[in-house]
């Protein structure tokens, strides 16, 4: 009797491994809910020994073998639209194969028709190559192998990802020009306090002499220049310091929480960061449930994959909760970070049994919202960022010339 490799979750969410002897997967899964387990993921035995033997999908001069989520998007496309036309699932990929001009893709293909070929599943198969198929995508797999709708899943698999790199794309422009300004102006800056600051500060020195006294404002512009000519190495420091205790700190879960819960109530960019997250879990939530993968799996998979520690400690509790039998409207509402919209919607999907269709309607309604946001944050920024500028620069400036009216006056005198 076959052996199969399980991840599942406990009665208590507590993720469980093992193995089982089962005739197939679906028995391997109806033995695993028997004994109260509730599978994520679940592949033959012999497919991970092939996976040990092929080496699990890695390059040995480069490591695991990456593909870019915009290639595996067109490939995604691609095999939907083979597959449509009738061409098995394997010749499919030999013709991919040869026809991708990407290095990594190619690779990856080939290792996968060769494990297919092998006798393994094509879930299984793409498990080899976990940095390029996460487990979103090894699930709707997985359920359109079960389902014989190979090409639907694969061609909304497509859609999905599409539409999730739009935003996606939205999101990291309009965070770009900020960036930029900010860093050009602050590069400008510190050009200023080296070389232009200190040549001021000489001729204050020669004009006025040590005893007369230079204005508060002058003083510290002088200060902060001087120590950034002679002691630079303060500051690189200072800067390299924070950035290690960041890192050790979001390197523990409640460290992430804080930062991510200080991102999502953050003013301006909070908004665009919970809608952009809103989306995302309709998206992701409502394209496994339409593609027939069961509740609890899918909630697992939506808090691995939604991207921020707050959001994915609420999608925990209302996993648990439907783990204990609780629908999803009410402990989404009880997270407090879902909008009463969204709740409502959830729940005339629940009492209607179109739960997937109205996620989906979600994730659309907040889509617009995030192009209207990113549109608002676009055209806040420049204001702010012509303000910021001016109000350091003008300050540089009145320091400098304060002085100067002084100078002025005595050579007048």
């Amino acid at each position: 009797m076959p052996q199969f490799v399980y991840t599942a979750m406990n009665a208590r969410g507590k993720e469980m491994k093992g193995k089982i002897n089962a005739a197939s997967e679906e028995a391997a899964i109806a033995d695993l809910k028997a004994k109260g387990l509730f599978p994520t993921s679940i592949k033959a035995a012999a497919a991970a020994a092939t996976k040990k033997k092929k080496g699990g999908g890695m390059n040995m001069a480069l490591g695991p073998i990456v593909v870019k989520k915009k290639d595996l998007t067109v490939f995604t496309r691609q095999l939907a639209i083979l597959l449509d036309a009738g061409l098995p699932l394997i010749r499919s990929l030999r013709t991919l194969e040869k026809q991708s001009k990407n290095a990594s893709l190619k690779i990856v293909l080939g290792q996968t028709a060769d494990t297919v070929e092998g006798g393994a599943t094509f879930a299984e198969s793409l498990a080899q190559n976990p940095k390029s198929f996460d487990k979103l995508y090894l699930n709707m797999v997985r359920a359109g192998e079960a389902s014989g709708a190979m090409e639907i899943i694969l061609d909304r698999l497509a859609s999905f990802m599409e539409k999730a790199s739009k935003i996606a794309g939205k999101v990291k422009s309009a965070m770009i020009y900020p960036i930029v300004i900010l860093s050009l102006a602050t590069l400008a800056l510190i050009g200023m306090m080296i070389f232009i600051v200190p040549n001021f500060a000489k001729i204050f020195q020669d004009l006025l002499g040590p005893k007369e006294p230079l204005p508060a404002i002058t003083q510290g512009l002088i200060f902060v220049s001087k120590t950034l000519v002679s002691g630079w190495y303060y500051y690189v420091g200072g800067v390299v310091s924070i950035f290690v205790i960041y890192k050790i700190i979001v390197s523990f879960k409640m460290g992430k929480w804080g930062r991510d819960w200080v991102v999502y109530n953050m003013p301006i960019f909070g908004d665009l960061v919970s809608k952009t997250a809103i989306s995302r879990f309709g998206r992701t939530l409502g394209t496994l449930m339409s593609s027939g993968v069961p509740v609890l799996g899918a909630l697992a998979i939506v808090r691995e994959t939604s991207g921020n520690e707050v959001v994915a400690t609420a999608i925990q509790k209302v996993h648990d909760a439907v783990r204990d039998g609780d629908g999803i409207s009410k402990p989404l509402g009880d997270t407090k970070i879902f909008p009463d919209m969204v709740i409502s919607m959830v729940e005339v999907g629940e009492e209607t049994g179109k739960l997937p269709e109205m996620l989906n309607k979600i994730a659309d309604t907040y889509d617009e919202e995030v192009d209207n946001a990113v549109s608002a944050l676009t055209s806040l920024i420049e204001p702010l960022m012509i303000v910021l500028l001016a109000g350091v620069v003008g300050t540089i400036v009145i320091a400098l010339f304060m002085p100067l009216t002084t100078i002025i006056t005595k050579l007048a005198v």
